[in-house]
């Protein structure tokens, strides 16, 4: 590792970390859940023979899939609250996870409610799932969206996303709003639970319409706002490294978005072969009233695209989000390490982040450091250190090791750690951390692969 110092340094700022709402999150979306079940059971007197605890399971599981399917769309309605104060990273996991909570919670639904059907009524299972769908109101939209679910849940499955194009997968998954649409009639038709009950069903209304006023606001409402007011175009675009580069955009009142080093907002630029994608990028410097900058690696035909943006290109852009910023900061020294294009966030808190902060930057070689020049400047204007970790002769990779940790930067469990670079770069270095004693409270890492 090499290092830069500087006589000067930034006089540190008493740490006053904002609360993570999380905890507070979490609770409401559980205590939904347990009053879904709570309706269940306050309308549901004794169960009796196997048809009867079929169709109550089935029943259950309708209930909570319907309870899941707008808890799924409300953690995708980029609300303020979730993307900057938790983070994009852990919220996308969460919808993750909550569309595979669905998908089996709808399969629970379908098989346990038509098994009850049939055992009560002596048939096979598919002359009841026949006259279920062809015979019961709203019950052909509700096949539908099940069938929409059932599409997003495979394309959104791992082995499959991964052969898939990004916008193949973009333009599938937002069926999911078709999906809750066509099946909503049903769940208020056919649900024992919501039939004669008034407050019920205002409060599955409730519910529904609240979540569908959030898209509407912060997917729809709010971006078209930001892009009339700011009108960002592309002023140039400039070569960091091989297949890095950065562009700049120029746009009016840019201080007003009020986007904070570390955080990234979606980029769309309106030109051929790009304006159908919509991609996160990472500011690379703090913004500036009349300038934004993004630095981008080629890593498929979207991004390296980017090198060929022409000036005046008009840019549409959604954000910001991420919670990798000053906030989460709880102590006087700061350690950020990046791997790769991983600079980008950690370039524009270099600059800006309070106290005594050191940044270590993996690259292959010298030559893959982007924005090397310009970390070396602000280290030597704030009088920060710079750590850098390049592959040796022959290709041989740096001896990065919990106990190198420490020996470059002392009192390493002392230091906030910002963590940014590839999926497997960066979960090797979270456990060289933790091996170093770092408390996990002060690991702060925002990833975008699921």
């Amino acid at each position: 590792m090499t290092t830069v110092h500087a006589p000067r340094r930034i006089a540190p700022a008493p740490p006053a970390p904002r609360r993570s709402p999380i905890g507070l999150v979490l609770a409401v979306v559980w205590g939904g859940a347990a009053s879904v079940i709570a309706l269940w059971w306050h309308d549901t007197g004794s169960v009796v023979g196997a048809a009867g605890w079929l169709t109550g399971a089935g029943r259950i599981a309708g209930l909570l899939c319907g309870y899941a399917c707008a808890v799924l769309v409300g953690l995708v309605a980029r609300v303020p609250l979730l993307e900057r104060r938790i983070g994009a990273d852990r919220v996308t996991r969460w919808h993750a996870m909550a569309g595979r909570y669905t998908i089996c919670l709808l399969v629970a639904h379908v098989v346990l409610i038509l098994l009850g059907y049939a055992t009560q009524d002596g048939s096979s299972f598919l002359v009841e799932a026949l006259t279920v769908v062809l015979d019961c109101p709203e019950m052909l939209k509700a096949t539908a969206g099940a069938v929409i679910l059932f599409a997003v849940g495979i394309v959104s499955a791992g082995p499959v996303r991964r052969r898939v194009s990004h916008e193949f997968w973009y333009y599938v998954h937002l069926l999911t709003y078709a999906a809750v649409f066509l099946s909503f009639g049903h769940q208020l038709a056919l649900g024992s639970d919501f039939t004669g009950d008034r407050p019920a069903q205002a409060a599955w209304y409730v519910l529904y319409l609240g979540v569908a006023a959030l898209v509407g606001w912060f997917r729809i409402l709010a971006p078209v706002r930001l892009n009339l007011r700011h009108r960002l175009r592309v002023d140039s675009v400039h070569r960091e490294a091989p297949g890095v580069y950065s562009v700049v955009l120029r746009g009016r009142r840019l201080d007003e978005m009020k986007a904070r080093p570390g955080q990234f907002l979606r980029w769309r630029f309106l030109t051929e072969g790009m304006c159908w994608t919509s991609t996160p990028y990472s500011l690379s410097a703090p913004p500036r009233p009349d300038l934004l900058r993004i630095t981008v690696k080629a890593l498929g035909d979207h991004s390296a695209a980017v090198a060929l943006l022409r000036p005046g290109t008009r840019v549409w852009a959604e954000g910001p989000y991420g919670a990798l910023t000053a906030d989460r900061r709880t102590a006087q020294k700061s350690l950020l390490i990046a791997g790769g294009v991983g600079i980008t966030p950690l370039r524009a808190l270099f600059e800006t982040l309070p106290g005594d902060v050191t940044l270590l930057y993996r690259a292959r070689t010298a030559e893959d450091l982007a924005l090397g020049g310009e970390l070396e400047a602000v280290a030597a204007w704030r009088g920060a250190k710079v750590l850098y970790a390049l592959n040796g002769p022959h290709g041989r990779r740096p001896d990065l090791t919990a106990r190198s940790l420490c020996a470059a930067v002392p009192d390493l469990d002392a230091h906030d750690v910002y963590l940014c670079g590839p999926h497997g770069f960066a979960r090797d270095l979270y456990e060289l951390l933790r091996a170093a004693r770092v408390p996990d409270r002060r690991i702060h890492h925002e990833s975008f692969e699921l």
